[in-house]
């Protein structure tokens, strides 16, 4: 099974979903200095809890800073038996200019 696209437009859409998760693998100090409302920090660290916690069927988006590394991170979600992968295209640069407002600290 492999990971899908998914624009910023089409995440900002499913902000209020909460059934969808948004994790963030960007580095700890980016996350804490500005991030998607509601997403939570992934890191090599946390990924095992993370997997434990989470549904198989439940969509997952990755975001990372430009749309790169979360196809590494969603690819990887995938291969683990996760049907529901996105990796955001653009990654969180693309959401801070296009959605200012919708960015938490």
């Amino acid at each position: 099974m492999a990971f899908k696209h998914i624009s910023v437009s089409q995440t900002h859409e499913l902000l209020n979903d909460d059934n969808v998760v948004i994790a963030d693998i960007r580095d700890p100090n980016s996350f804490a200095s500005g991030h998607i409302p509601g997403s939570e920090h992934l890191s090599n660290s946390n990924i095992g809890e993370f997997m434990l916690h989470k549904e198989y069927e439940q969509p997952i988006i990755i975001v990372c800073y430009h749309g790169i590394s979360s196809q590494g991170a969603a690819g990887y979600l995938a291969e683990q038996g996760f049907d529901d992968v996105y990796s955001m295209d653009g990654g969180f640069d693309a959401w801070a200019k296009q959605f200012p407002q919708s960015v938490e600290k």
